[in-house]
């Protein structure tokens, strides 16, 4: 009977470790938090979506061949899939579009407050960031170059209304 009821637990906690780590410990998709002001206004460069040049260059800096400080596959995976517990998840569209762009300049700017996405704005030009993010934009578009069109908001429910 101990043996039997061992082995269901040892399954038990097996299936959750599994399912907590195929999710990749994002949650429920939600939208990111309001846009602090300094940041609100913060847009592409005209083009910049799709720039197979900027794209590459995105590319350079996201895989740390470019500064060797700065290495977001390291944590995100060279192609938008998490390495690392807790990473963004690039590759999900429907989470990524609920990013409008100066969201995610803010999110790589400023970094994430109680995760290890540390802010990069010191190590990052503005120019550099916007490169990184048209770059991770290609992961949920099945690593093509796309217009950030499929931004969206996510519809309230009437309990967020209240």
């Amino acid at each position: 009977m101990k043996r039997m009821r061992s082995s269901i637990m040892i399954s038990l906690f097996g299936g959750s470790l599994l399912m907590v780590s195929c999710t990749g410990g994002e949650g429920p998709i939600a939208p990111p938090p309001p846009v602090p002001a300094e940041y609100a206004e913060k847009r592409m460069p005209e083009g910049w979506w799709t720039d197979p040049k900027i794209i590459e260059e995105g590319r350079l800096i996201f895989t740390g061949e470019e500064n060797i400080d700065v290495n977001c596959a390291s944590c995100h995976g060279k192609d938008g899939k998490p390495v690392k517990r807790g990473a963004r998840d690039f590759r999900v569209q429907e989470r990524m579009s609920l990013y409008s762009e100066s969201a995610w300049y803010w999110r790589i700017a400023e970094g994430v407050p109680r995760t290890k996405m540390k802010p990069w704005k010191g190590k990052l030009s503005e120019e550099e960031i916007w490169k990184v993010i048209a770059y991770e934009h290609t992961f949920s578009h099945e690593g093509q170059p796309a217009p950030h069109d499929d931004y969206r908001t996510m519809p309230q429910t009437a309990e967020a209304k209240k």
